[in-house]
């Protein structure tokens, strides 16, 4: 394939992920329908299944770039030469910011769940958000051990909660200032 129909593939691709990543926000995923989808990104039915195999496949490719562009927000910020506990904080600040994004935390947090089902949703969050995490306390909290796994599910799933509630209106400031107090605290228990 010549370079300028990988172009145009990958245009076509990226213009249907766009325009379900819109219509998924607007609507949700049920009430989006594919006719809909190929019509807001101006390519025929026969591209969108060219590039996906049905309407899940899309949504999961939305679900992942979404994921990886929070990943990607929290690596540039949590930077590996920071001190630790600064880099961890740095990455949570990332994360909200990341989580932000219009739409954002209904797709990762609410409707991917439902849609690829749980167990997807977690695979997708583990290869990308949490596998950040974990680099982050491995760093901040060498002591953890055999705790590692178990915290880092732990505090991503305490992160989620947090990016739901900021989204209905909580302060986040005091889930920020909730996080310190949980790392602090982490860091105390396990230094004894």
């Amino acid at each position: 394939m010549s370079r300028s129909n990988r172009e145009r593939t990958e245009q076509t691709r990226q213009a249907l992920m766009n325009a379900a990543r819109r219509l998924f926000v607007e609507r949700g995923y049920a009430a989006t329908a594919t006719p809909d989808i190929v019509a807001a990104a101006g390519v025929t039915r026969g591209a969108l299944y060219h590039h996906f195999e049905h309407k899940k496949a899309l949504f999961r490719a939305v679900i992942e770039r979404e994921a990886a562009d929070v990943a990607e927000e929290i690596e540039k910020r949590a930077k590996p030469e920071t001190e630790p506990r600064a880099a961890l904080l740095a990455g949570a600040a990332a994360y909200f910011d990341g989580m932000a994004v219009a739409g954002r935390t209904r797709l990762l947090l609410l409707e991917a769940p439902a849609v690829i089902g749980a167990s997807a949703a977690t695979q997708i969050d583990v290869e990308t958000t949490e596998a950040t995490l974990r680099a982050g306390l491995e760093a901040c909290l060498p002591q953890a051990g055999t705790l590692l796994g178990p915290l880092t599910a732990l505090l991503s799933a305490g992160f989620d909660r947090a990016a739901i509630a900021i989204e209905a209106g909580g302060r986040r400031e005091e889930y920020e200032r909730a996080i310190v107090a949980l790392l602090d605290g982490l860091a105390d228990h396990l230094r004894r």
